[in-house]
This record gives structure tokens, C-alpha cells and sequence, in this order.
């Protein structure tokens, strides 16, 4: 079992991931670019720790302990010493071949390196290292301490340790782990729901339907616990923008294809929950 992992990027899934390695007892590092934004992403787990307690389901000494086992640092260097290392940056190819080959040099030997993708073939990912079987997708959901899932996934030379070793770490801190032993674009959820909000989407941008009956039709004609509409300002308006721009990039299938109205919203700001605005209003 990792005793150390080391997670990069502090944003809301890098910071989500920190906070329930943490509760599960493991000394986490966390790193990012600016201490702006460790700060904020410690301020998140903070929050988030606080709601735990004032709901019951964490004691205070227990949040206070969990925040004590979190470091956090600028320093990419700081990562070395970590039996398993989680990447959540920008979803971008180029920038987390760039971070994989740092951390190809930084990495001790025999540490996991998993990256957060939601989309990007890890085998691509892997390919920028010179040690791609101990690279692995542990592809988690937003909010992180919320969302049971989390869909580990085979690079083409993943090897069965890095796969048991993430999948020991995912339900060590609480998850149920499905395995995606191909890794093409999009994997299995972010493929199933990428086509899902593309249409729901292509509906609600041509007047088909409002975004609140397209959403109730999925709940009760589906059994969706959330509409397709409601989940993309949940995730993210510019992840699920991104997430369907790669798969679309990597297979030319049209049903992928982002619509128009998507790259109007990223643009104006209008992200979903996160932002105050997506495809719903939302004021705190």
C-alpha cells in the first residue's frame, strides 16, 4: 500500500483527490505552479472538510488530523519521494506529456504515475517516459469526495502491479473501481456521457426543448439521477468542452463533435456551477 502519494495540480479535482487521500491516512503532497493556488485549493478542502463535520460525518479532530497529513509545495522536485503520484492538470496532450516527462526523471523507481484524464488515451501520456508500465489512468469524478467512481484505465504496456497498486489506492480512499482495458478516447463514462451532452445539447441550442425539460426527461423517462444538462454545469462547461473536442480529434466521429453554443459559453465565462452560470443559473 502507497504511504506517500503526491498529487499535481490544486484545482477542484486535484484538491478533491488530496482531501480523501488525507482522510484515508496518507501523507499527501500537494503541487502547483503558485502558492495562490495551493492556497486556494487548501481553502477548498478546508471548506469542504467543514460541511463533513457540520453534517456528522467527520470529527473535527479527525478533519484537523487530515489537513495535517497534506503538504503542499511549488516545487516539482518535492514529488519524488512518493510511492504513487496523481496528475490533475490542464487536459491538454501536450501539456501532461510535458509534466510525465519531468516526473519520468523525478520519480523514484517503482512509483505509480497516474494521470486524472478524462479523455486522453493514456498510452499517449505514457509514451512521453521511458517506463510507460508503471503509467495508469485513475480517471476520478467531480466533486472527487462526493462521486463513488473511479475508472482506472490500461495504457497498451500498463503493467497488472500498476494497475493493482491504483486500484488499491482508488478504494482505499473510498471508491468503486471499473477497469478499462483499452484505453480509446474518452474511455467508457466520459465517451457514454460526451454523447449524451452532445445531443442534449444540439437539442437545447436548436429549440428543440428548454434545458430544464430536457433534463427532466432524462431523470424520469431514464432513471438519470441528473439530467445530461445539469451534469455538464456540475463537471464543467470547459471540461466537458474539452473532454468532447479530444474525443472528436482522436475519432472524427460527428456525434462527438462539440457544439457551437459550448465554445460561446466557455468563451463568455458561463461555466456552470462553478462560475454561477452554465446552462442554469446558480447563486450561493
Amino acid at each position: 500500500m502507497a504511504k506517500q502519494i503526491a498529487v499535481i495540480g490544486a484545482g477542484l479535482m486535484g484538491s478533491g483527490i488530496a482531501q480523501v487521500a488525507a482522510q484515508a491516512g496518507y501523507e499527501v503532497v500537494l503541487r502547483d505552479v503558485t502558492d495562490a493556488a495551493l492556497a486556494r485549493g487548501l481553502d477548498g478542502i478546508r471548506t469542504s472538510y467543514a460541511r463533513f463535520t457540520a453534517k456528522g460525518r467527520l470529527s473535527a479532530e479527525d478533519a484537523e488530523a487530515a489537513l495535517a497529513r497534506i503538504t503542499t509545495t511549488t516545487d516539482l522536485d518535492a514529488v519524488g519521494t512518493a510511492d504513487l503520484v496523481v496528475e490533475a492538470v490542464f487536459e491538454q496532450l501536450e501539456v501532461k506529456q510535458e509534466l510525465f516527462r519531468a516526473l519520468d526523471r523525478i520519480a523514484r523507481p517503482g512509483a505509480v504515475l497516474a494521470s486524472n484524464t478524462s479523455a486522453i488515451p493514456i498510452t499517449r501520456i505514457a509514451a512521453a517516459t521511458g517506463r510507460p508500465e508503471s503509467v495508469v489512468g485513475t480517471h476520478f469524478f467531480s466533486p472527487v469526495p462526493m462521486m463513488q467512481l473511479c475508472e482506472l484505465v490500461r495504457g497498451y504496456k500498463t503493467s497488472d502491479e500498476t494497475l493493482a497498486a491504483a486500484r488499491e489506492f482508488a478504494e482505499g480512499v473510498g471508491k468503486t473501481c471499473v477497469v478499462v482495458n483499452r484505453d480509446v478516447a474518452g474511455f467508457v463514462t466520459t465517451r457514454l456521457i460526451s454523447a449524451l451532452v452532445v445531443e442534449a445539447v444540439k437539442l437545447y441550442e436548436s429549440g428543440v426543448a428548454t434545458a430544464e425539460d430536457i433534463d427532466t426527461a432524462c431523470r424520469l423517462g431514464f432513471g438519470h439521477a441528473m439530467g445530461p444538462l445539469q451534469t455538464a454545469d456540475l463537471t464543467g462547461v470547459d471540461i466537458l468542452l474539452h473532454a468532447t473536442g479530444n474525443i472528436y480529434s482522436e475519432t472524427q466521429d460527428e456525434k462527438f463533435a462539440p457544439p457551437e453554443i459550448m465554445a460561446r459559453m466557455v468563451t463568455a465565462g458561463d461555466l456552470g456551477r462553478k462560475s454561477g452560470r452554465g446552462f442554469y443559473g446558480y447563486q450561493d
